[in-house]
């Protein structure tokens, strides 16, 4: 494997998005993408927005071949990866958070079972349009982070990562629920002042109340 990988990684950009495609999608290559972009963006700081849309692109594809193939196979494709407990509690979790079952997992590094949830967002059939733009999202978030941690601290980012995994996953989840519940609070004002514009004032009310015709 680490032939294989050397191979691509000397193929320059299509190289590293033939790696992340493999990673995300049907080989498992634990924090490949994070070790290239940290590399490479620590050693050419002026590509920070490169290397990590590279990484972004090839992933996003990954996970739709992913996708696609569970989404064909359904029950019977999940069944046969996972362990039935695994796949009763993350459609439990896409149930009560939806897009957030994917947008987590996509920040976290490894071991997070990230590809466990992609299969499960197919086997649901969870919309493909939304599934694209989350996993877009949540991974240019995370890979262009890394990149701007990289031009700081260089190399040393990944081993930080490496020996405080757990405090980095916890980060991350409170970051997101704090974005999540601040938008659904932004979003149930927007509704509030939309119903609030649509509603006549009740001075006009009682003015048509008053003016109107009598009865006899």
């Amino acid at each position: 494997m680490e032939k294989i990988i050397d191979s691509l990684q000397s193929l320059g950009p299509w190289g590293v998005f033939l790696i992340a495609v493999l990673d995300s999608s049907f080989l498992s290559i634990p924090e490949i993408n994070d070790i290239i972009v940290v590399t490479n963006v620590a050693n050419r700081p002026r590509e920070i927005l490169f290397w990590p849309l590279i990484t972004t692109a090839g992933s996003v594809v990954g996970c739709l071949m992913l996708y696609s193939v569970a989404r064909k196979g359904g029950q019977v494709f999940l069944h046969r990866w996972f362990s039935a407990s695994r796949v009763r509690t993350i459609e439990k979790v896409f149930a009560q958070y939806g897009s957030l079952a994917i947008i987590i997992p996509a920040l976290c590094p490894p071991p997070t079972p990230f590809k466990s949830f992609v299969a499960t967002a197919g086997a649901l059939q969870f919309p493909v349009r939304q599934f694209v733009m989350t996993v877009a999202l949540a991974r240019a978030v995370r890979y262009f982070a890394m990149g701007l941690l990289a031009v700081f601290f260089g190399e040393q980012v990944e081993t930080f990562i490496k020996e405080h995994s757990l405090l980095v996953v916890l980060i991350i989840v409170v970051v997101v629920l704090i974005a999540f519940v601040a938008y659904r609070l932004f979003e149930a004002r927007i509704e509030a002042g939309s119903k609030a514009s649509d509603s006549p004032p009740a001075s006009l009310m009682s003015n048509s109340i008053e003016g109107g015709p009598d009865v006899l």
